[in-house]
């Protein structure tokens, strides 16, 4: 678990807000280097490792999680202080008095204005919309205008910490732990002979409408992918039927966006391996990359694998990191299992034995 902890802690120490994530694509490409045998970043800027099974007109199998995260970019300037808009989504009601990181030249501190309740009057608790708000940097007017101009990018200035109870939290959890999740996975593969070539994707754009995810699946058009991202857990104030047991394993995605004998399979080996493991009905889209890899090229197999994870899209993302380590057993065990080549197009299967 420290391991996991340690690797969480360098994704999300650098910044990646959706369409500005080239730090973190190049820090998550040392971290995937060592377990692959190459790696590139494709024309939108995802992250791409390959990993060759060595059998000839192998299937690929791809295995994505987003690098991205919510962030805020700076529209303009009102008497010293910067406007500014969300990029993803992020409820208004959490930004004010928010630490803010603005990626300028060099990167800077600001905070989210907040209006004390004794100018607003203590019975006034209506959210103030995000165009009432303004980040304070502390500079004079002209020096934020030089430093941070319309177009700079920022994000939630925080860091990923230990809580009780084998939990953490920070910001990016989403959806770095699920890219934490596939380098562990393919650190308990190892040198496991696999069903599939493998292109591991960290992806780009995801909080933006799933575009890297898109672009990469296009260009790799693989036969079986598997997204691993974060579901809501459950807390005292959210619906039980909507939100999954922090413990109580991954949540493997059932429905018209997941691949029936996938999802099939990751159950049995979840329960043959004595992993646990929670069952995620989805009425269509997944919300994740999945619904955008299903459609790659002619279509692809796809499964949904999900973290819970507590306050989504705040500074303060919250897991245990054992739901990380049985998420990427169950991945690892099926990468290295004949579940695997059982799940390949029917076609690859016939080339292969031919």
């Amino acid at each position: 678990m420290t391991q996991l902890l340690t690797t969480l802690a360098e994704l999300t120490a650098w910044p990646g807000p959706a369409g500005r994530e080239s730090p973190v694509v190049r820090g998550a490409a040392a971290l995937l280097a060592p377990l692959v045998d190459s790696v590139e970043i494709d024309r939108l800027g995802s992250l791409i490792g390959r990993k060759r099974c060595g059998r000839p007109d192998a299937p690929l199998l791809l295995l994505d999680a987003h690098l991205d995260e919510v962030g805020f970019v700076v529209t303009g300037r009102a008497q010293g202080f910067l406007r500014f808009r969300t990029v993803g989504g992020i409820d208004p009601r959490i930004l004010p008095n928010q630490p803010v990181r603005l990626l300028g030249d060099p990167p800077g501190p600001g905070l989210v204005t907040c209006l004390p309740p004794h100018l607003r009057g203590t019975d006034d608790v209506r959210t103030t919309p995000v165009q009432d708000l303004f980040i304070d940097t502390g500079l004079a007017e002209a020096e934020a205008a030089r430093r941070f101009p319309a177009g700079t990018f920022g994000v939630f200035d925080a860091d990923c910490f230990p809580l009780g109870g084998g939990q953490c939290a920070g910001r990016a959890l989403d959806d770095r732990a699920g890219f934490a999740v596939l380098l562990r996975a393919l650190a308990l593969l190892g040198d496991t002979p696999c069903a599939a070539d493998l292109a591991v994707c960290g992806s780009v754009q995801e909080e933006a409408g799933f575009q890297g995810a898109r672009a990469a699946a296009f260009g790799l058009r693989p036969d079986v992918c598997i997204a691993v991202d974060v579901t809501h857990a459950h807390t005292p104030d959210a619906p039980r039927a909507r939100t999954f047991a922090p413990g109580g394993g991954p949540c493997i995605g059932v429905g018209p966006n997941c691949d029936r004998r996938l999802a099939g399979a990751l159950t049995a080996l979840a329960r043959a391996r004595e992993i646990p493991f929670q069952i995620e009905a989805m009425e269509g889209s997944s919300g994740t990359n999945g619904w955008v890899l299903q459609i790659a090229g002619a279509g692809a197999a796809t499964a949904v694998l999900s973290v819970p994870l507590k306050y989504m899209h705040t500074p303060v993302e919250t897991l245990r990191l054992d739901d990380l380590e049985h998420t990427a057993r169950l991945l690892g065990a099926f990468l290295s299992s004949p579940a695997l080549e059982d799940c390949l197009p029917a076609r690859n299967r016939r080339q292969r034995r031919s």
